[in-house]
């Protein structure tokens, strides 16, 4: 597979990418991270294969970064929310993997088949407090618990926040100058509570001023910016999705068949994202909800909201 250079964007690419896929799309940059987290020291860029799933027919099948070298496989997904289903996911991955790699044929012959031993690790840089490391298990989905179960497939997870898997990030600079880019975005989003393309253009001039990550910002800027407003769009829709009105919503929609039970559930996550100050048009786009649907929502919690007693005392002195 081709590797993908730096200034290869797509404007009409079918696919949402992410910083983290593109930046590790490359070689060097990707080999500095598998050294990082296997405390190797490979310098030999051809010793690495990439073949991250780029199918586009399987939109909800592409797996952000996966390589092999030295006869293993890896298997690197970046998070910015805690997802206990990755193994499952994971799982589904490596199968479409060896699938590719392996011929049909040799699936039916006496001898085996070798392939890579593979490895699964989560890179998470969300808000919500997690520890340094963890492991999510597949067998943790089962609803009958084993002992020894016949299917396993361990997952780990790696907090790249500030504070911690240090060590990694200082053995690989691009994860670590990445993460001080997603702290600048972050720190103005939130605590200064600017427009997110205005943050996301302020760090980005920060980064290439100071050097961190500044070449490929800098031939990149137009396309990081909208890739970057794209990316924490959808993790505000996914922070939000995973709200427990939200949940109770489609829940009871779905256990009881009831029309009622999904609209609430729909209802709840509109009226989150109306106060975050998102317009009903984007909300349309992120959840293919009818952007009517929308607008009666906002217009329904208007009227909740408008401080009816003194609407009426300003009408009565007119």
């Amino acid at each position: 597979m081709a590797e993908r250079k730096e200034n290869e964007f797509t404007a009409d690419r079918n696919y949402k990418d992410t910083m983290f896929r593109v930046l590790f799309h490359d070689k060097s940059r990707l080999l500095s991270l598998y050294n990082a987290v296997n405390r190797t020291n490979y310098t030999d860029l051809d010793a690495l294969e990439i073949n991250t799933i780029q199918n586009l027919l399987y939109l909800s099948m592409r797996n952000d970064v996966s390589c092999i070298v030295d006869m293993r496989m890896n298997l690197y997904e970046h998070q910015s929310t805690v997802n206990q289903n990755m193994p499952v996911r994971n799982l589904f991955y490596v199968a479409r993997l060896y699938r590719k790699m392996i011929p049909e044929k040799m699936l039916y012959g006496y001898h085996t088949y070798p392939i890579p031993a593979p490895k699964f690790v989560v890179f998470y840089n969300g808000k919500k407090e997690q520890p340094e490391r963890c492991e999510m298990r597949l067998s943790d989905a089962y609803m009958t618990k084993e002992e020894d179960p016949y299917l396993e497939l361990r997952v780990l997870q790696l907090n790249i926040n500030e504070g911690y898997n240090d060590e990694i990030k200082d053995c690989c600079e691009t994860l670590k100058e990445y993460m001080i880019y997603v702290d600048r975005v972050r720190k103005y989003t939130y605590i200064q509570k600017m427009k997110l393309n205005e943050a996301v253009s302020r760090a980005v001039d920060e980064c290439i001023e100071e050097g961190i990550l500044a070449d490929f910002l800098r031939k990149n800027r137009e396309e990081v910016v909208g890739m970057c407003v794209e990316e924490w769009n959808q993790e505000l829709f996914e922070e939000v999705r995973a709200e427990e009105a939200y949940e109770d919503g489609f829940e009871a929609g779905r256990l009881d068949g009831k029309e009622e039970g999904r609209a609430e559930g729909s209802a709840e996550l509109i009226s989150t994202m109306l106060r975050k100050q998102k317009a009903p048009e984007f909300i349309s786009e992120l959840t293919d909800l009818p952007l009517q649907y929308i607008y009666e929502v906002q217009q329904e919690m208007l009227c909740l909201e408008e401080p009816k007693g003194e609407y009426h005392t300003k009408r009565d002195e007119k």
